[in-house]
């Protein structure tokens, strides 16, 4: 597996590339984000392992840049920063996992190969989905109803998406914590009630036929 690792402390970021290359992964590092968009720029990589707090730019902005640009390279953010509101801005700009330090190399690995496991599932899956007249393009990260077209966050995508595979299947809070967001929320978060609003707002509200569901004391559906 070819693997980046950005982080600006020397000695953290030489345990984290040996550990690595020892279970024989490609690694390479930068310890800085112009570094790290200059190499990504040059590279394909499987995953990337992302600090935050970055000498100059830091790494929520240096994923805003890649999604924005169309980059959807599985991206691991590792920071000391692990408040609920720092995680949930980390995954809002497209972040795929979240890790807070001091942390353990074996779960560090673990994340990184569950990420790519489920990255290599989506590039087997078709291109677009469609349910009634919702549309979600795979490979382009897009969404239409009808004609129209909707703009949705990475995160808001990725919740979408995850309704979409498994359409008419009740799927609980925690079962959608665990594979949207992928990081052990406190489970009285309402996180997963407020970006189920936030999709609402966008590919329901303003159409007569409603395609996410609650189902009292169960979770969410989506269905025709």
């Amino acid at each position: 597996m070819k693997l980046l690792i950005v982080e600006d402390e020397p000695n953290l970021l030489s345990v984290i590339r040996k550990g690595l290359s020892e279970k024989n992964h490609d690694v390479s590092a930068a310890l800085d984000g112009t570094t790290a968009l200059e190499m990504i720029a040059e590279t394909s990589f499987d995953v990337i392992v992302l600090d935050v707090m970055l000498p100059d730019i830091n790494g929520i902005e240096i994923c805003r840049r890649l999604r924005a640009a169309g980059n959807f390279v599985p991206i691991l953010m590792l920071t000391a920063l692990n408040s609920s509101e720092n995680i949930v801005a980390g995954l809002n700009t497209g972040a795929d996992d979240y890790m807070a330090k001091p942390f353990r190399f074996t779960e560090l690995e673990a994340r990184i190969n569950a990420l790519a496991r489920r990255a290599s599932q989506e590039h087997k899956t078709p291109e677009t989905i469609t349910i009634e007249d919702l549309t979600i393009n795979l490979r382009t990260k897009t969404v239409s109803r009808g004609e129209d077209t909707i703009a949705l966050t990475a995160k808001e995508f990725g919740l979408l998406y995850y309704l979409a595979k498994n359409t008419k299947t009740i799927l609980s809070r925690e079962k959608i914590l665990d594979n949207v967001w992928n990081i052990n929320f406190d489970m009285n978060t309402n996180v997963v009630d407020v970006y189920i609003n936030y999709l609402r707002n966008k590919i329901d509200k303003p159409y007569p036929n409603k395609l996410i569901h609650t189902i009292k004391g169960l979770g969410y559906v989506l269905k025709a």
